[in-house]
């Protein structure tokens, strides 16, 4: 079971607190966008089998949405920060690299 903190309110959690809502660092296309951006912003998901960063939302508590890096394999969770945050933070991206010396994840959002 996954151990989650949630980065807004600070409460340490088992994941039925909280509930998954997919890939963070999505881009999202306005109106202007073409049909193929518009297909994949909809359809096109990545599902490593190890280091992915996802959307998290803390159902039973504050209710407000978050970003966590973790390891799909062995449920590791290297951290959590909060969804208004852009890039991935140094110091997650520092802690995957020491636990997975051989990650080759590209260390930003697409």
């Amino acid at each position: 079971m996954l151990i989650l903190t949630c980065p807004n309110c600070g409460v340490t959690a088992e994941e039925t607190e909280f509930h998954a809502g997919g890939e963070a660092h999505l881009k999202r296309f306005g109106p202007g966008a073409t049909d193929a951006e518009f297909e994949s912003y909809l359809f096109m998901r990545e599902n490593p089998k190890g280091v992915h960063f996802e959307r998290w939302r803390h159902v039973y508590g504050c209710g407000k949405w978050f970003h966590a890096a973790r390891d799909t394999v062995t449920l590791e969770v290297f951290g959590t920060y909060t969804a208004q945050t852009s890039t991935i933070p140094q110091d997650i991206l520092a802690k995957v690299r020491d636990r997975r010396p051989n990650w080759q994840g590209q260390g930003a959002p697409r």
